[in-house]
Order: structure tokens, then sequence, then C-alpha cells
């Protein structure tokens, strides 16, 4: 009893669940004892080299069929002593008699006839689905000519409006566009027809429907532009006006008001109440008081200016002056009132918004000088192309020169140029050339490259053609660009071998093109760079 003894035991663990031997439950306290099993592992049963079957396996499913089994008969017939009736009897006579060969001959025969029904109910199906693909594509292209056809009446008709109010610069671009066309066709008729002092005189008065006509143009223009100045005004407002937005963690966007905004909401409301025509004396005298209380907050020159001028607004209208005296008035007050609203001091929302900044220091900075107007502007002014090396004129002489000299209209190239930049966006591929073409540069490529019109069908209206990447795997450039409808760009974009889907010839045209591009482009220094990182890719394609 005092030795003690370690003794090694092995255990095995189960690498099957344990079944469930039965067991109890006592009914007292509720515990429930189970029957253990032997731990011991069972003697494996000796290969005897035959399939066993279990027990699951062993059932099979039975079938009664009954078979006539063989039974030596025999056939009695007429003898003596004995008559069997033959009126149930049947007379069998051989037949004609024909070999394997003859069988089978038979047998292609009837399946050549099965064959010949069977192809001819496939093609009428070939056939009638022929016919229905006809009738589809036969009414898609009814519907796209009737869409196109839709189009072009109302880009007709939107045109016609824009010539008859216009209120933008492209508009105004297609007025003097027209009406250098016009005089094109009016001189050349008068030089064909007249000579001498007919013709003379024919000019002259062509010059002075000329004349009458810019004068026109000349008095739309400022209508225009005084209603552009309006919303233009009204849209620096309603900025000022605007809450604070961000976008959470979660994809909701938080809106927040703050001082600022409240303040600026306030005079927006003031200004469109003072600037509003047609109003009632007394709704006319509330706005007046609101607009005097809210400038007696702040003491200055310009308040007590504005002050001034409300108080004699009133006066006028306690008199019942007409409302056709009391225009320039209410014009100068609110003219005022807007000087007001785009100090920071008073408005502070506006300072964010305002071209010309309130730093001194940062006026100085991106100001250049115009050496045909004499002006000094900022940048933006400026139409700076890729191919030049100093500035040049502004925007504003630009576009007086061209309608004084050219009077070029370039809203069809201005769409291409928007179409492009558009569709480079979509791509997400960080595609930097385009942003670099201008509009003189793309309108170079159009008219001397493309020759104005589509490299597949030759189609030549500017306002159906689009460009896009000639391979879509690289990015846009001059040399890797393709002139196409919209439909044929589509179809073009979605290609995946180009070498496969149009002729040597054509592919070979289109890198003449693209060469004429690359020598073009390749004076410009920002576009050389580009130029040899796109024969480098090349290179190690």
């Amino acid at each position: 009893s005092d030795s003690f003894q370690e003794v090694l035991v092995n255990i095995e663990r189960p690498t099957y669940k344990k079944p469930f031997l039965g067991g109890f439950r006592n009914m007292r306290t509720g515990v429930e004892f189970h029957n253990a099993g032997s731990q011991t592992r069972c003697p494996k049963r000796p290969d005897k080299g035959i399939q066993l079957f279990c027990r699951e396996t062993q059932t099979v499913w039975e079938k009664n069929k009954r078979q006539q089994t063989r039974n030596t008969t025999s056939t009695q017939m007429t003898k003596i002593g004995l008559y069997v009736s033959n009126m149930t009897d049947k007379l069998i006579s051989p037949g004609k008699y024909f070999t394997a060969e003859e069988y089978h001959r038979r047998r292609l025969e009837a399946v050549i006839v099965l064959q010949k029904y069977l192809r001819r109910w496939l093609a009428i199906n070939v056939v009638q689905n022929l016919r229905e693909q006809k009738r589809l594509r036969l009414a898609w292209e009814a519907q796209e000519e009737l869409r196109k056809k839709r189009e072009k009446e109302e880009k007709l008709r939107r045109e016609y409006e824009r010539k008859l109010n216009p209120k933008t610069k492209e508009d105004f671009e297609l007025l003097y566009h027209d009406l250098e066309l016009w005089i094109q066709e009016e001189t050349e008729r008068i030089n064909r027809t007249l000579t001498g002092a007919e013709r003379k005189a024919a000019l002259c008065e062509l010059l002075e429907q000329e004349a009458q006509l810019i004068a026109c143009f000349e008095r739309y223009k400022l209508n225009a532009k005084e209603e552009n100045q309006q919303k233009a005004k009204l849209h620096l407002l309603e900025k000022c006006a605007q809450p604070k937005r961000w976008r959470a963690f979660d994809g909701k966007i938080t809106e927040m008001d703050t001082r600022h905004t409240l303040r600026a909401r306030e005079l927006l409301e003031i200004y469109r109440s003072i600037s509003t025509k047609d109003v009632p004396k007394d709704e006319r005298t509330d706005v007046l008081l609101t607009l005097r209380c809210t400038l007696k907050e702040h003491e200055c020159k310009l308040t007590q200016e504005i002050m001034e001028l409300i108080d004699r607004e009133v006066d006028l209208m306690t008199r019942d002056v007409k409302e056709c005296n009391l225009e320039g008035l209410r014009k100068r007050i609110c003219t005022l009132f807007f000087q007001f609203i785009k100090i920071p001091k008073f408005n502070p929302e506006v300072a964010g918004l305002l071209k010309v900044p309130q730093d001194p220091l940062k006026l100085c900075k991106n100001i250049y000088f115009c050496h045909s107007c004499e002006n000094y502007l900022p940048s933006s002014e400026f139409l700076i192309l890729t191919n030049s090396h100093t500035i040049g004129r502004c925007c504003l002489c630009y576009k007086l020169d061209n309608e004084a000299r050219q009077r070029e209209s370039f809203l069809k190239y201005r769409l291409i140029l928007e179409n492009l930049r558009k569709s480079e966006a979509d791509y997400q591929d960080d595609a930097k050339i385009f942003s670099f073409v201008q509009l003189p540069d793309l309108q170079y490529m159009i008219e001397n490259i493309w020759n104005s019109q589509s490299a597949l069908s030759a189609w030549s209206e500017l306002y159906d053609l689009v460009m896009v990447r000639w391979d879509k795997q690289h990015e846009w450039s001059p040399w890797n660009t393709i002139l196409l409808t919209k439909e044929e760009a589509d179809a073009h974009l979605k290609l995946c071998n180009l070498e496969k889907a149009y002729e040597d010839a054509f592919i070979d045209r289109i890198k003449q093109k693209h060469i004429r591009a690359k020598n073009y482009f390749a004076r410009i220094p920002v576009m050389s760079s580009f130029l040899h990182r796109s024969d480098n890719q090349a290179h190690a394609s």
C-alpha cells in the first residue's frame, strides 16, 4: 500500500458519435441516466472477397409477370371416321418475298420522307423567324426615322426660337452667322445680275439693311443683358441663402442653417419684394418700411442714401404720382440695395462668392493686360490656346472681332467639345489630354483633319457628330480619336477587335489622320510630353 507506480493508459477517442443505447430518468429528482457502451473497439470482420450488403440495401422490389411456358400440342385433321369443321379456318397465302436489301431500302425511303417533312417544317420556322425579324427591323427603322425627324424638327424649332428671342451669346452668334450668310448670298446675286450704277446702289442699300439689322441685334442684346444681369443677381443671392450641406458616413445629406445663411435669406426676401413690379401701394409701403428697419442697423453713407430714396418714394406715393414716373427711383433703390448686399460686412456669406477678392494681395495675382481693349482682367477672361506662348486678347475682344469680321458660329464645335468632355469623364480612368484641348484646336481638327464629316458615312451635319476614342483601351487624344455620328459611335465603342471589324484600307486612312494630328500637336510643349508617353506605350505593347 505504500508503493506507487505510474501506468500509461491509452485512451482511444471515438471518431463517431456514440449511439443512444437507452436509459431512464429518476421520477423524484428528474436526473437522467444513460446506458453506457463498451469502450473497446469491435473486432473487424475479415474480408472474404465477397461484396456484402447492409440491411438498408437488402430490400428488393418484386414484380409479378406471367409467362407462358412451352406446351407440346397437336392439330386434329379430318380423317376416316372423324369430321372436323373448317368453317373458322383461314386461307393464308404467302406474300411477295423481299430481301434484306429491299427491306433496308424501304426503310431508307421512309426515313427520307420523314426528313423531307421535318426539314420543310424547320424551313417554315426559319422563314417565319426571318419575317418576324424583318418586321421588327423595319418597325425599328421607321421608329428611328420618325425619332430623327422629330429631333430635327425640334432642333430647327429651338434654333428658330433662339434666333427670334436671343438670350445668350451663342444665340447672337447664330444671328450674326446667319446675317453673314445672307450678306454673302445677296452680294453674289447683285454682282451676278447688276452692273454699273445699279450695282453700287444695290450694294449701298444692302449695307443700310445690314446696319439696321445690326442695330436691331444690339437692342436685343441690351435687353438680354439686363435680364441676364437680374438672373445673375438672384442666383448669387440664392447661393448665399443656401444652407450648409455635407454627406454623412451613411450617405445621408445633412443641412444646417447658420446665422450668416439666415441673414442672407432675409436680405434675399427683401430684395425680391422691392424688385417686384405691379405691387399695391400698401404692400409697397410695408416693404419699404421693412427695408428701412433693416438698414438702420448699419450706419454708413450707402445706407443713408438708400433711406433718403425710400423717404422720397413714400412721399411721392402719398401724392399719387404715377407708377411710370417712379420706375427710375425704384431701380436706383434696387441697385443700391444690391450693392449693400454685396458688402461682406453686412452679408458675410457673400465674401466667398465675389469675383473680385476683398484682399488686395489676392487681387494682384493672375491679372493680365489686354492689348486690344487696354484693360487689366483676370486670367479667366482670356482665351489661351494650347499653341500660344503669350497672353493675347481677352474673350470680349475676340467676340467683338468675330462679330465684326468673320461672324462664325462656334455652337456646333462647342457641343462636340462638351460631349467629348462628358464621355471622357464617364470613363473615370484619369484621362488628362482632353482637358487641354480648346475650342479652336477642336475646330482645326474637325475642319482640316476630319473634313467636317463622319469617317464612316461621310455625314456632314455637325449637330449629329461626336468625337470618341479610336481605341477605347487608351485615353482619348488627338491621335486616338475618330469623328462619327452618334449611332456609329455607339456601335464603334462596342467593338473588341478593330482589325477584324474594319478593312485595312479604312484603318490606314484613320492612322494617316492620326499622324497629321500628331504633327500639329507636337509643336505644343504640353502635348508633346503626352505624345512621347503614348509612343513609348505603343512600342512597349
